[in-house]
């Protein structure tokens, strides 16, 4: 007679959808120094939480006044993040309030189904890393050509044109109706309503332990549902 073997039931929550939104300016090093963490949330989340970057251009609140006083907080936030690098200042032209070019064509980008971080990682790269003009709309087309393999005149007019302008200073509205200051700001959003917002926050640890958090609500609340269901009307 064959003994039976009693398995053990397997469950699966479906939890709540979560979306994380980063608002950045792709010259900001502040935004520079926060993608260690914006990678590391997105290995390991994946799958169960929808992430998407947004431009917040800077203005004048944000701007250096000198190369030397931009300098000056490089190296402070370099010594904040422990960087055995340190970022360089040549990029910098006085004169511009915003730097729209390099933000417009990283947007341009998502056009041409280039919808991941490659195109503005080669732009805050080539910029603060190497020094180069990237505020200068063919210095930024064609770095950011190279890093996608996209068609450098196509993207540079898509960068430039009245939508992708639209474009980004909506999303530059929506950053400053945060009623926040600081770039990066990450915007954390479930299905329920929650929210929570970190502006000017890098570390992993308190983003990554507010996901984890909504998370397990997800299961908490599945669970619920599946005892009682739906909320009578």
């Amino acid at each position: 007679m064959e003994k039976l073997i009693a398995k053990a039931p397997t469950f699966t929550f479906v939890g709540m959808q979560i979306n994380v939104t980063s608002y950045i300016d792709v010259i900001s090093s502040w935004c520079f120094w926060s993608e260690p963490t914006w990678a590391k949330l997105k290995e390991r989340y994946e799958g169960r939480v929808e992430f998407q970057w947004k431009i917040a251009l800077m203005d004048n609140k944000g701007m250096p006044t000198s190369r030397e006083q931009l300098e000056w907080f490089y190296r402070r936030s370099g010594m904040l993040n422990r960087s055995p690098f340190a970022l360089r200042g040549d990029w910098y032209e006085h004169g511009p309030t915003e730097y729209l070019a390099p933000n417009a064509i990283a947007e341009a980008g998502k056009d041409f189904g280039v919808k991941d971080d490659r195109i503005r990682l080669a732009i805050a790269n080539a910029c603060l890393r190497e020094g180069k003009l990237l505020g200068r709309w063919e210095v930024a087309a064609e770095v950011a050509a190279a890093a996608s393999g996209l068609d450098k005149n196509k993207l540079l007019e898509r960068a430039k044109s009245k939508d992708i302008e639209e474009r980004v200073r909506r999303s530059t509205g929506e950053f400053h109706a945060l009623q926040v200051t600081q770039r990066p700001t990450f915007v954390v959003d479930t299905d329920i309503g929650d929210r929570a917002v970190f502006s000017g926050i890098v570390k992993l640890e308190p983003i990554a332990a507010t996901i984890d958090s909504m998370l397990d609500d997800g299961v908490q609340y599945a669970t619920h549902k599946a005892h009682f269901g739906d909320p009578p009307p």
